[in-house]
């Protein structure tokens, strides 16, 4: 899954607030039986097919019928303001996790209790925790991965000091700019990708485990010498076309696949791309820093979630244990081969020995859940420019660092300050 919403998904749904959520309230007991012993399911095309395929026994043993829609999740998740008190939305959604702060925060989802078969770890349950309360069960992770082309190099890097090796070999020379090496690349001046640079050298984006946003951590003493790293990269090794916030992102694709970089840092959505390319490549745990950290991406995924406004909350819950047990998780990867959140699932996904599952469940172990309150979204605009402007000598790292953060505090009192 592509993860340009990210940026843009919390302040979207931060904009539905402003509706009443009088509509889940009164009886329950009195609106209960109004939808015919129908439990509606929403999900996105390529689940269909898997929702289909296993439900057929929980509709036997609770005498309820599965009714499937095919929805895009972020259009789903969108609507559920409106359609949720017009009787419109769907019983159970799937959402990702970084949109669960504001819709449960807003009213829009029902609290989840996570069964005693789903097997999740603390990373897992953070990832759908607000304000101490669950709202999804989780059911896919995913995270940034190193990718490289077999047919260049044996084996991934294992270290960093091993990537800035490869980056001196003169087979990887970039042609039309003197010095100038593509052998490694990775589009830092995203934010989402820069990240887990900055937080393997210390940065945050909030303290307290991401839950306080009145402690922005990405202009500490570690979090500038991640960015001087990265800066470094782009001053001294990299051409200019990775400076491009635009086009980095196809300029390091193109390389890549034309088997002019031998190691790219990408998300396991990015994999079918590099296969339908024809390409020889494998799939690694991105190396470890030259401080000896590991490379902190964003844990990112998705999470099944029982909309507010259901009138068949109970049963909703019973159907998101059900999906989300061992035997359906398997069930899950073998025909998504998206990798499960459940942990039995996830062990038994690695006995099949496939390179990209494996990469994303090694680097998940390092994978910081990425803040799910709202106040997140003023971190996607704020260090939208952060690496740019060091990279691009407007500003030294520190100095980058101070102005984001400053952006990021400014527009949160301005948007959330009492």
């Amino acid at each position: 899954m592509k993860k340009g919403w990210k940026r843009f998904g919390l302040g979207l749904v931060a904009a539905t607030a402003v509706l009443a959520l009088t509509a889940c309230g009164g009886d329950k007991k009195k609106d209960e039986g109004k939808k015919d012993n129908t439990l509606e399911v929403s999900v996105a095309k390529g689940y269909v097919k898997y929702v289909n395929d296993v439900k057929g026994d929980f509709e036997k043993e609770n005498g309820v019928k599965i009714k499937v829609i095919e929805k895009d999740m972020f259009d789903q998740l969108d609507a559920l303001s409106l359609d949720g008190p017009a009787g419109k939305a769907p019983d159970v959604m799937m959402s990702a996790y970084d949109r669960l702060g504001p819709l449960g925060q807003q009213g829009h989802l029902a609290e989840v209790k996570l069964s005693d078969d789903s097997h999740y770890n603390d990373t897992d349950k953070k990832q759908v925790t607000v304000d101490g309360k669950y709202y999804g069960a989780p059911s896919v992770i995913e995270t940034l991965i190193m990718y490289y082309n077999k047919d260049l190099i044996n084996e991934a890097p294992k270290t960093f000091k091993d990537v800035e090796e490869l980056a001196k070999d003169d087979k990887y020379a970039f042609k039309g700019e003197d010095g100038k090496n593509t052998a490694f690349l990775a589009k830092w001046t995203d934010f989402y990708f820069a990240y887990g640079l900055i937080s393997g050298y210390g940065g945050y984006t909030f303290g307290k485990d991401g839950t306080d946003p009145k402690d922005v951590g990405l202009n500490s003493k570690g979090a500038v010498e991640g960015i001087q790293y990265a800066t470094d990269w782009f001053q001294k090794t990299w051409p200019k076309g990775m400076m491009d916030i635009k086009g980095a992102g196809d300029f390091v694709t193109n390389q890549f696949v034309e088997g002019h970089a031998a190691a790219i840092i990408d998300g396991p959505w990015a994999a079918a791309n590099y296969k339908d390319s024809g390409m020889n490549f494998g799939a690694a745990k991105i190396p470890t820093l030259n401080n000896g950290k590991e490379y902190e991406a964003f844990g990112g995924g998705k999470a099944w979630v029982i909309s507010n406004y259901s009138k068949d909350k109970d049963v909703a819950q019973k159907f998101v244990d059900y999906v989300t047990n061992d035997k359906n998780q398997e069930t899950f990867y073998k025909m998504t081969q998206e990798v499960p959140a459940n942990n039995t699932a996830r062990e038994a996904a690695t006995k099949e020995n496939n390179e990209l599952t494996n990469a994303v469940i090694e680097q998940y172990k390092n994978a910081k859940p990425m803040p799910n309150i709202p106040e997140m979204a003023e971190v996607w605009a704020g260090g939208e420019n952060l690496m740019f402007d060091a990279a691009s000598g407007k500003k030294t790292p520190k100095e980058a660092a101070d102005a984001a953060v400053k952006v990021i505090n400014e527009n949160i009192e301005q948007k959330y300050g009492e």
